[in-house]
């Protein structure tokens, strides 16, 4: 099989750069990172405690083992990051789902088999500067969200005034977030909720001509799209984050690219960010996304970042 045709690399001046920068989510009334050592994280997640494997956290816990053991929820089983597991309640048996809030937005928390829990608190961050963007823009805006899981990203923008395309692999995901739609009284808001690979959605809104001045992608290491479309984040990145500039409207305002789950330095999605966005002026910004501890006030690191914004 011949190798992919190699794209030359702009020789157009690189945006500026902010290196490294740390975003943090400190602990609030919503979500807080309680504690967390010896492979595992203690978190509060609206009205339950919940214990999940962490393998950054490879130092010893605070607090003391009998808060440790007031968790209304375990996850034990495979620790690998997408591995099969199942959830142990301590104390009753809970269902499904349960509501949960940030910032004044209602949402379903979830309980599934890969251990997460439908929401990804450290992305707090980049809603908070994304509705910023929108808000500040004065004018209509649209937002794309990318491998955009179960909708809060999505809904952050909605409120803020945004018109927004959601695209997810997931059926399953995109059914949830059309339901945490309906949990956050935004049903009248214009979200575009599309089950679709993200390279295939991205390469036929280039072809259309279709525009957007906010772009988000936070793609898995690995992952496959409803049609059995492979997708591996070193081979694939480059040509989504071309994409991803490709169907950028005239006036853009930012592409936020988060990356879990990955033996690599945020350098390299920096740079990738910098040679792709070359000649548009503005600013890529990188580091880590973390979350702040309670109990100790050691900063979990959670994701890598890159995001390019205009001014």
């Amino acid at each position: 099989m011949p190798a992919p045709a190699r794209a030359e690399r702009r020789s157009d001046p690189l945006p500026a750069e902010q290196v490294p920068l740390i975003l943090e989510v400190l602990p609030n009334a919503d979500y807080a990172l309680l504690d967390s050592g010896g492979g595992l994280k203690l978190e509060q997640y609206g009205p339950y405690r919940i214990v999940r494997p962490e393998g950054q956290a490879i130092w010893q816990p605070a607090m003391p083992p009998k808060e440790w053991q007031k968790a209304d929820a375990v996850f034990t089983g495979d620790t690998d990051e997408e591995g099969m597991g199942r959830w142990r309640f301590p104390k009753a048996a809970l269902g499904e789902t349960w509501p949960m809030r940030h910032d004044g937005i209602d949402y379903l928390g979830r309980f599934t088999s890969f251990r997460h829990v439908g929401v990804f608190p450290e992305q707090a961050s980049h809603w908070d500067h994304m509705a910023g963007l929108i808000a500040t823009a004065k004018r209509p805006v649209k937002v794309l969200n990318l491998f955009g899981y179960t909708g809060l990203a999505s809904l952050v923008a909605a409120r803020a005034g945004a018109e927004v395309t959601h695209v997810d692999a997931s059926k399953k995901a995109i059914g949830w977030a059309r339901e945490n739609q309906e949990m956050a009284r935004l049903s009248d808001k214009p979200i575009r909720w599309i089950v679709e690979d993200a390279m295939k959605f991205a390469e036929r809104e280039e072809r259309r001509g279709s525009r957007y001045d906010i772009v988000l992608f936070d793609p898995p290491a690995y992952g496959r799209g409803p049609k059995g479309e492979v997708w591996q984040l070193f081979e694939d990145l480059p040509r989504l984050a071309e994409l991803c500039r490709s169907i950028l409207s005239p006036k853009p305002l930012a592409v936020v690219l988060t990356a879990y789950s990955i033996r690599s330095s945020f350098f390299a999605i920096h740079a990738l960010m910098r040679d792709t966005f070359a000649g548009m002026g503005g600013t890529v910004e990188s580091g880590e996304l973390v979350i702040r501890e309670k109990s100790a006030g050691r900063a979990l690191s959670t994701s890598l970042f890159s995001r390019w914004i205009a001014q």
